[in-house]
């Protein structure tokens, strides 16, 4: 390989064992789009809480999202065919919040979400949302990447309200007041 007088010296860089904790650190500092999967596959609903919605393309409409082994609600979430994916913003932020919580009962006020035609439990309130049909699983370390065909979105109204971000394993609405550039 000949090297250009105009590129860079390579530098060797010392190379060592990135640690679990390293990893979430550096994910920490990382902002994500915060998103709710729910799913049926027949014992009840489930929802989880995530940062790792993806558009992967748009014809077909496909989206990746992970599930971690240690979730709860990843066996009903991986054994579904079918997912809902509620793209959470400032007014649904109690959705994410209730995904998020160990130990309690998800669907356990009726007046909080309802069945689509197809059967996925969708919740009230949560205005941009993704039905779509699982097409792809595939095994990455302790997580599972879940890849869907998008098959219908929610009707969202044309009032742009703020996405949530978690950051730093905090909440936060994204608007005018963090534009940069």
């Amino acid at each position: 390989m000949t090297q250009h007088s105009d590129a860079p010296e390579l530098v060797e860089v010392p190379r060592r064992p990135v640690s679990a904790e390293a990893f979430k650190d550096a994910f920490r500092r990382q902002p994500g789009g915060v998103a709710v999967i729910t799913a049926d596959a027949g014992e009840g609903p489930a929802a989880l809480t995530v940062t790792s919605v993806a558009s992967v393309s748009a014809e077909p409409p496909l989206v990746v999202f992970s599930v971690s082994e240690l979730s709860s609600a990843g066996p009903t979430i991986l054994g579904a065919e079918s997912v809902v994916i509620h793209l959470i913003d400032v007014d649904a932020l109690g959705v994410a919040k209730l995904a998020a919580t160990h130990g309690v009962d998800r669907f356990g006020d009726p007046a909080t979400w309802v069945r689509l035609p197809t059967g996925e439990p969708l919740y009230l309130g949560v205005r941009n949302w993704l039905r779509c049909r699982i097409v792809d699983r595939v095994v990455a370390g302790g997580s599972t990447l879940v890849v869907g065909m998008v098959l219908e979105t929610g009707h969202p109204d044309d009032e742009l309200t703020p996405p949530v971000v978690y950051h730093n394993r905090t909440w936060h609405a994204l608007g005018e007041h963090s534009e940069i550039g």
